[in-house]
């Protein structure tokens, strides 16, 4: 039976963890193992399974916890003859969880953990035929496949295409955005997507993987590869955003000018992300430009597994850099603060409302817009390249903007502005990104103040 699963089911980790079965001598029997050895699939065509699942599900809600990951749901049901992945009843055992969770912990999100295509993602979200109640939030991996790409060729047509094509989520649902996270990048570009902007889709993945593991003599990138297969020829990419950013390979030079160059990267992509839509996650390291940590090669048990150069331990000594006027820690930390700040203070940026992708004649420009239904309109603007780039004026007024006040750039945590604003153009400044929202309808959210924790005396947790 392994075997004639095995003919239609992709391998996740060809290198890690090749096939999808592990022979166990204890239960005298084949185990299935999509992911590792250790990590046992669960079959939930057995309804012990299910409600045990639950009963976790609320023990952890009476513990506190306010959002509970589903992990790798489009894998939770099994079919001869398919991938076993997104099947009907794969939305049906969400479903459950969603309405009985929220019998029992109303105030307990769902977040959907699905690394599949876009079509396939938002079904995670309820978008069904009927639209039906499954998860509230789901991670949206294609903006950060999108951000990478348009940064490694200082062009956004691609990614004005892909994004465009997202299908809109249902109104009580929104993604959870992100640079990069806690594991590799898959390189997401749709065949579809590629070919309409005159590309081939298989060649762009290919490039995007040397690129970021800095194969070419223009790449400061220090990423590494991941789960590599020849057999389809899919690469994924590891390493902290400053080593993809070329950060790390700038302050291995001592060049100022570079490292000026990748931290104005870093915070773009950390400025489209924040505004896009949805709910923003910085990834531990990020908030303060940590480079990739290779302690993990002298580990036996983590040394095949690259991811875990971006799973750093905290440096500490490192993180209090961050209250240094001057250093690349204070530059990364104060400008995402900065981002922080301007995010609470503009309703219009608050859940809810769908975002629009625009059409503008430089092609290095990411130009999005949003409309909140009560809280008035937002327009954002990102050039992801290394050339000054101009935006119409009138691109304010296509986005509905009758008084558009800027509420954010990247130039607030530079010397000099990252926006011009003059008769005819917007101008951007290489890697600059603006924020704006309409003054005629503008409503300020109240502040929410937090303070960072403290720590027990000689704690390196």
């Amino acid at each position: 039976m392994p075997d004639r699963y095995e003919e239609s089911l992709p391998e996740v980790f060809p290198e890690i963890a090749p096939g999808n079965f592990t022979w166990d001598d204890e239960a005298k029997g084949w185990v299935w193992t999509t992911f590792n050895t250790y990590q046992w699939d669960l079959n939930y065509a057995n309804p012990e399974v299910l409600v045990e699942m639950l009963r976790v599900m609320l023990d952890l809600a009476n513990m506190g916890v306010d959002v509970l990951r589903l992990d790798a749901v489009a894998f939770t049901w099994k079919r001869i003859g398919t991938t076993c992945q997104n099947q009907p009843e794969a939305h049906l055992i969400a479903q459950v969880f969603r309405a009985l969770v929220g019998l029992a912990a109303p105030g307990v999100l769902l977040k959907a953990e699905a690394i599949v295509a876009p079509t396939d993602l938002v079904p995670y979200l309820g978008a069904h035929r009927l639209e039906r109640d499954e998860c509230h939030i789901a991670y949206q991996n294609q903006l950060m496949v999108m951000l990478w790409s348009s940064l490694a060729t200082g062009d956004a047509v691609l990614a004005r295409r892909a994004l465009s094509a997202l299908p809109p989520t249902p109104t009580r649902t929104t993604w959870v955005n992100y640079v990069r996270c806690h594991d590799d990048i898959g390189w997401a570009v749709h065949d579809d997507d590629a070919a309409a902007v005159g590309m081939s889709g298989a060649a762009h993945r290919d490039y995007l993987a040397r690129w970021y593991r800095g194969d070419f003599s223009l790449s400061d990138a220090l990423g590494a590869p991941f789960s590599s297969n020849p057999d389809n020829g899919d690469e994924r990419t590891c390493g902290t955003t400053a080593a993809l950013c070329g950060l790390s390979a700038a302050r291995l030079r001592e060049d100022p000018v570079a490292i000026d160059r990748a931290v104005r990267r870093f915070l773009s992509v950390h400025a489209v992300m924040f505004a896009f839509g949805g709910i923003p996650l910085v990834y531990m390291g990020d908030e303060i430009g940590l480079d990739n940590d290779m302690t993990y090669l002298e580990d036996p048990a983590l040394a095949d597994d690259s991811r875990w150069m971006h799973r750093p331990w905290m440096p500490w000594a490192v993180a209090e850099l961050r209250h240094e006027v001057g250093t690349v820690e204070n530059r990364i930390f104060a400008g995402l603060a900065s981002m922080v700040s301007a995010r609470r203070s503009s309703a219009a940026l608050s859940a809810g409302g769908e975002t629009w992708i625009h059409d503008i004649p430089d092609r290095s420009v990411l130009a999005w817009a949003r409309e909140h239904p009560v809280h008035g309109r937002f327009y954002g603007l990102a050039n992801l390249s290394d050339m000054p780039a101009t935006v119409p004026t009138e691109a304010l007024g296509w986005a509905g903007l009758e008084r558009p006040t800027k509420v954010f750039d990247t130039g607030a945590v530079r010397e000099t502005d990252d926006l011009v604003v003059a008769s005819d153009a917007l101008h951007l400044a290489p890697f600059g990104v603006a924020w704006f929202v309409d003054a005629a309808d503008r409503v300020v959210l109240p502040a929410v103040g937090f303070a960072p924790p403290v720590l027990p005396a000689g704690s390196d947790t």
